[in-house]
């Protein structure tokens, strides 16, 4: 059997710590960034998740702590901003927002779709928060993304790209709803939507070839 590489193993680690740590944030009706943003305490939550989390995976939480020592080291990055500002997370190349009442798994549907806002890095944070806000005021569609500091090997550019998702690419009416409200935030460059069926299919946009199904 292959030796398991231990960063790329605490990656993962991570990963579905702070999945688990949104979903449970979330089931109390709380949301990471509101808690970082207003400055309100919550290691002792933060604490106790993390401790399930080791009971559930113990190698899991046993790789995280090789790498930052302890839960206060954790609880501090939260504080600074990974996971919730794209320019600051470095754990993960995503952080991902579901509205509220949406299923985490809905965005995997295939017949779901997605907005594609690419973003310069200096204006990532910003235009990221318009759409957080949004997609929990339940504005938008089922949930959106942004890609993050964390270098990604597929990245094309040093661009970042926030998608907003939408429950079904059939149902245009639904589609343009939440095209029209993105203008009302200010993204009035013409932009591309993609559907999940090219996605699954691999198909990505190069010169000769348009993987967009609608363009706004």
């Amino acid at each position: 059997m292959a030796e398991v590489d231990p960063e790329a193993l605490t990656d993962v680690a991570y990963g579905i710590f702070e999945h688990l740590l949104n979903r449970e944030l979330q089931a109390r009706e709380k949301y990471l960034y509101a808690l970082v943003e207003c400055g309100t305490d919550f290691k002792a939550e933060l604490t106790a998740i993390f401790e399930r989390f080791k009971e559930e995976y113990p190698q899991l939480a046993d790789a995280m702590l090789a790498r930052f020592s302890s839960v206060d080291t954790i609880y501090r990055m939260l504080r600074e901003g990974e996971g919730v500002i794209p320019s600051k997370t470095t754990q993960m190349y995503w952080i991902v927002l579901d509205a509220p009442g949406s299923a985490p798994e809905a965005i995997e549907d295939e017949n779901a779709g997605k907005w594609l806002l690419f973003q310069e890095p200096d204006q990532v944070d910003s235009s990221w928060k318009k759409i957080r806000d949004a997609t929990v005021a339940r504005e938008l569609g089922i949930s959106a993304k942004v890609s993050t500091a964390k270098p990604n090997p597929d990245s094309r550019d040093n661009r970042k790209v926030i998608y907003v998702y939408t429950k079904d690419w059939a149902d245009e009416t639904d589609v343009m709803r939440v095209r029209t409200r993105l203008r009302e935030l200010g993204f009035v460059d013409r932009i591309g939507y993609k559907r999940n069926l090219e996605t699954f299919a691999g198909e990505y946009a190069k010169k000769g070839k348009r993987v967009t199904y609608y363009a706004a």
